[in-house]
């Protein structure tokens, strides 16, 4: 071990990390008490209490700056130094990603990081042109409300197409659920929740949900 190195909490077998929304461009900070932050809350709060037991830590991340910011791809930076940063006190353990909107196109793109093996994007924000070539290997689900009006349910499905040319992808569509994820909440938080459990080779709670939640047979399953 390097000396000043803290070593790894050998208790911890896994690592959830959780990514807020945002917007376009904004290089505004972000503040712990604005709505696309708190709305992780509850999301981190289900998926902490599926895992209570399982020596499994969940962290939420808070991006420094509100928007993706076109080619800087603001967030991405600031997830991958939170990943060097989960390895740094963990080790090596498996680090499951969960984004909405805008923090899961940063959660998609970090995907490629060395210890991630598993990425959720919910409600997720994927344009046209998004990369996929840094997923192969990991585990990925996508989950959309169909009543979504603030980012395109069409756009993630069509980058589940171009996904499933480098891995196994599940997809879930939310009937009637909307982008912030409260019409339907519950279901919402069970899907992370199983999903984690899923990724991380932890027995189902729910079977129906985790079969859901793991399908990879090229339809996508409607909740």
């Amino acid at each position: 071990m390097t000396s000043g190195q803290i070593p790894p909490r050998v208790s911890t077998k896994g690592v959830v990390l959780i990514a807020h929304g945002g917007q376009t461009s904004s290089t505004s900070p972000t503040s712990p008490v604005q709505p696309a932050v708190l709305r992780m809350i509850p999301v981190a709060g289900a998926i902490r209490l599926a895992l209570r037991g399982s020596g499994v830590a969940i962290q939420r991340h808070r991006f420094r700056v509100r928007g993706w910011n076109g080619a800087l791809a603001s967030p991405v930076g600031d997830l991958n130094e939170a990943l060097d940063a989960v390895v740094a006190e963990f080790g090596s353990v498996p680090v499951v990603l969960v984004g909405h909107s805008m923090g899961a196109r940063a959660a998609a793109r970090a995907a490629g990081h060395p210890a991630v093996t598993a990425v959720a994007g919910l409600a997720p924000w994927l344009p046209p042109g998004e990369p996929v070539g840094q997923l192969a290997g990991r585990r990925v689900l996508l989950a959309h409300g169909s009543a979504d009006s603030i980012t395109s349910p069409a756009e993630t499905w069509a980058f589940l197409e171009r996904a499933r040319a480098v891995t196994e992808v599940s997809a879930v569509e939310v009937r009637d659920g909307d982008h912030a994820m409260l019409r339907r909440a519950r279901l919402w938080h069970a899907i992370a929740a199983e999903f984690a459990r899923a990724a991380l080779a932890l027995p189902s709670r729910d079977r129906a949900l985790a079969a859901a939640v793991t399908a990879t047979s090229g339809s996508r399953t409607v909740l």
